[in-house]
């Protein structure tokens, strides 16, 4: 049985997976979701970019969020069958539901964020071949930029289109210090940097002390965005995934930090 006791951050049903996961290895994860995803209304642009899917020499989906609601989309108003064309994932969990789907999906095996992906070589392959290259990147309302800016700097014509937003549950000021001392946990972990935001605005005034609990975040920029604000014990965990947190917890048990 390890000694962590966890927070758990992530959206309401990949919380609970996880927390089903961990416990199957002894890790105990204490479910706060501190993401809501809320799809958007199906639009126009969402059906007509669907339909010209063919336009793009590849498409990246940033979250599973946007593989789920992508795929809907692709199911109603696609091309049947759907286009021959690579799909890209920002990590393994979201490309297996594109794998599911049955399409050319990829991602990078040794991390997951944005600065990965751009380095697969199918992507620079992809890109490569298109005479016009055209990328079409499924994701949520707002977030970074820096995956379009480094395309658009090889000569890449790129479109976003959001599919959901993203927003903060509804709980008491004092709700996540309390239930930290309540469970008596020991760590925290965020799937994103809005996540790690939404955790910042929830502690309020109890940040100073959950700061100096260890936090597993899923990448270098998550990292550096939480140690900006003052964490004390950031573990990056190279990846979202379960794996990747559980091998980050072996490496560092609850006792040695």
């Amino acid at each position: 049985m390890s000694a962590w006791r966890l927070l758990l951050t992530r959206p309401t049903d990949d919380c609970a997976a996880l927390a089903r996961t961990l416990a199957a290895h002894g890790v105990y994860g204490h479910c706060m979701p501190l993401l809501a995803i809320e799809a958007l209304a199906e639009s126009v642009e969402q059906q007509q970019t669907f339909r010209d899917l063919q336009r793009y020499c590849a498409v990246i989906v940033v979250s599973k969020p946007a593989a789920r609601l992508g795929l809907a989309l692709l199911q109603r108003h696609g091309p049947q069958p759907a286009p021959a064309q690579p799909w890209f994932a920002v990590g393994a969990a979201t490309a297996a539901l594109l794998d599911e789907a049955g399409l050319d999906s990829h991602y990078p095996p040794t991390g997951d964020d944005s600065e990965a992906l751009l380095a697969l070589p199918a992507l620079q392959q992809a890109i490569a071949a298109a005479d016009t290259p055209r990328v079409l990147i499924l994701r949520g309302e707002g977030g970074r930029e820096f995956l379009a800016e480094c395309l658009r700097g090889q000569g890449v014509t790129v479109d976003y289109l959001p599919l959901y937003r993203r927003a903060l549950p509804q709980y008491a000021p004092d709700e996540l210090g309390r239930r930290v001392q309540a469970e008596r946990l020991n760590g925290l972990v965020v799937s994103s940097g809005q996540g790690f935001e939404h955790l910042l605005q929830l502690a309020g005034g109890d940040w100073p002390s959950l700061a100096r609990l260890p936090l597993f975040v899923p990448s270098p920029r998550v990292a550096e965005q939480a140690r900006r604000a003052g964490a004390e014990i950031v573990v990056d965990c190279r990846g979202a995934s379960a794996a990747a947190l559980q091998a980050a917890l072996e490496q560092f048990p609850a006792a040695a930090l």
